[in-house]
């Protein structure tokens, strides 16, 4: 990471170049610990070792935006526990992977990053062996489970091996339960909305967002790399805070990507999640409109097709939803830019931490 100044000249950014460093092991250590569980699983059987083969090319192409927030946390407040911040770092991207295999499920989604996933991948492979679709459905689902469990629990062993002190041991562990315990909240809430057994209120979106989103993708690991470096309950509440409105700044930039995105460009369909009715804060705006008698009859229908997802896009454009969720992102990131001045942060966190506020907005161009 490097800093830019006026003129022509760059000037290296030290803790910048330590985070990066940082990445670099975290990197590895995920690789080895893929390489470690693929070794143990050939003894049961070839099924269970390509589980883990797809398991870890499901955990590869990712951002590492997770490790990187807990790795600039951890170094931003001095902390010099290295070799626990990168255990906490995989931990964290393993964590993300897990909820990303449950999430195609749920979704019944067999394609991310423009790629068969791993149910995607199991599936086709069964039916290339001449299962029937629902039994190459299952096996494909089933696989897709059982990997994200695994990944779930290895995240939570990691955590209990840092060899921090007891009280540090256990506050970390606490963090990552909580993020656990939340994201499973809102995930439980986002089908209910979308399988249309409740009809939520902006408000409903909102806190389903948090929950599924902020919890774990954004508060929880900064909070996690603070604890780590010594920093007490006011830092961790305000990176808490922080995390909670970047978390569902993030996910309104999706919301927008998931109908006025480019999938060349995002990787992200502009299809799925109007297929799949989703409750999106487009959708709840868009619900108290005059427009919604026009949108509800198309909007989860499972044959829903790119014309019929452009008409859609423009029907809520028209009827200001874009605009008002274009509103409220930028508001979640000016919140999250005055919780950072706090006497307590570092001025190179703070900086760090307004980067990536200000990254949520203008994602769609």
């Amino acid at each position: 990471m490097t800093q830019l100044h006026p003129g022509t000249t760059t000037v290296p950014d030290p803790a910048g170049a330590r985070v990066e460093a940082d990445l670099a092991l975290a990197e590895d250590r995920l690789g080895r610990f893929f390489s470690e569980r693929e070794g143990l699983a050939g003894k049961y059987g070839s099924d269970y070792a390509r589980l883990w083969q797809s398991a870890r090319d499901a955990a590869d192409g990712g951002k590492r935006i997770r490790p990187r927030l807990l790795l600039t946390a951890h170094r931003a407040l001095a902390g010099t526990a290295t070799d626990d911040a990168v255990t906490l770092a995989v931990a964290y991207e393993l964590l993300h992977t897990a909820f990303l295999l449950h999430d195609d499920v749920i979704d019944g989604d067999t394609v991310r990053r423009g790629r068969p996933n791993l149910p995607g991948a199991f599936a086709a492979a069964a039916r290339a062996d001449g299962a029937p679709g629902p039994r190459a459905r299952l096996w494909g689902e089933s696989a897709a489970i059982l990997a994200g469990d695994l990944l779930l629990h290895a995240a939570a062993s990691l955590t209990a091996t840092v060899e921090a002190s007891s009280a540090v041991r256990a506050r970390l562990i606490a963090i990552l339960d909580e993020a656990v315990f939340v994201t499973a909240a809102g995930e439980l809430s986002d089908v209910a909305f979308s399988a249309g057994l409740h009809r939520p209120e902006l408000r409903d979106v909102l806190a389903m967002t948090e929950h599924k989103t902020a919890a774990y993708s954004v508060g929880a690991p900064l909070r996690a790399g603070a604890v780590l470096a010594g920093a007490g309950p006011g830092v961790e509440a305000v990176l808490g805070e922080y995390g909670r409105l970047v978390g569902v700044a993030f996910q309104l930039g999706d919301d927008l990507l998931g109908v006025f995105g480019q999938e060349d460009v995002t990787g992200k369909s502009v299809v799925s999640d109007l297929r799949q009715g989703k409750e999106t804060s487009l959708i709840a705006f868009a619900r108290r409109t005059s427009v919604w008698p026009a949108i509800a009859p198309i909007l989860g229908r499972e044959d829903l097709g790119a014309g019929d997802a452009d008409r859609l896009a423009r029907t809520l454009e028209d009827c200001g939803a874009r605009g008002f969720v274009e509103r409220l992102l930028a508001e979640h990131v000016e919140a999250a830019e005055a919780v950072l001045d706090d006497p307590e942060l570092p001025g190179s966190l703070v900086a760090e931490l307004s980067a990536v506020a200000r990254s949520c907005i203008g994602r769609l161009s």
